[in-house]
């Protein structure tokens, strides 16, 4: 009898409301946020990529520079990026491997000059999270695994996220930001988050 090959599942991830920390998540706060406006709804999640220096993956630079303690002389480039106060909730690198800089209550600096249907300031009703990847490189496979895992886990949370409701950086700051990018394969995130018919 043949073997079947295994499919590779998805990791299970879980939001803990009260804290706003994701479990799996290495957490390291970082100052680039603040409080969100009363009443603020969270419904909307925001992907972006990031690479640093650019389109160079690993190394703690992403990490320095959400934690505000990028050494200005370490490349070229940093030295072009004028004290940059920004944090995305999460990071997943290349491996999978999550990094949380700031608790899903709170508002993370990520969006920047921002409009979602009809309302601007995506900072104060979005989530952020970060990809390690660059517009023009495929992304992993485990980090399509890992984002669907947290996009379900985010949706179950905070339920005025709905698949519709989670866009690229390139959506809601468009001639601005172009990330995710073309590399990323929007079909397959959403073929991950469609209800299964088993």
């Amino acid at each position: 009898m043949a073997r079947q090959a295994k499919v590779a599942r998805a990791p299970s991830r879980r939001v803990d409301p009260l804290s706003g920390l994701m479990d799996g998540a290495r957490f390291t706060p970082s100052p680039h946020c603040d409080v969100r406006p009363a009443g603020a709804a969270i419904d909307l999640l925001v992907i972006h990529g990031i690479s640093l220096p650019p389109g160079e993956f690993g190394g703690p630079w992403i990490e320095q520079l959400f934690l505000g303690s990028l050494p200005r002389n370490a490349h070229p480039y940093f030295r072009e990026i004028a004290n940059p106060r920004v944090a995305a909730h999460l990071l997943i690198r290349r491996d999978g491997t999550l990094r949380q800089f700031v608790p899903f209550t709170e508002r993370a600096w990520h969006a920047g000059v921002s409009s979602f249907g009809g309302r601007t300031d995506c900072n104060d009703f979005s989530i952020g999270i970060e990809l390690e990847g660059t517009d023009h490189v495929a992304y992993t496979d485990a980090q399509y695994a890992e984002l669907a895992a947290i996009s379900r886990a985010l949706m179950r949370t905070y339920p005025g996220i709905t698949p519709a409701r989670i866009v690229g950086h390139a959506d809601i700051a468009p001639g601005r930001k172009t990330d995710p990018g073309p590399a990323f394969d929007w079909p397959r995130l959403r073929g991950q988050l469609a209800p299964s018919r088993a």
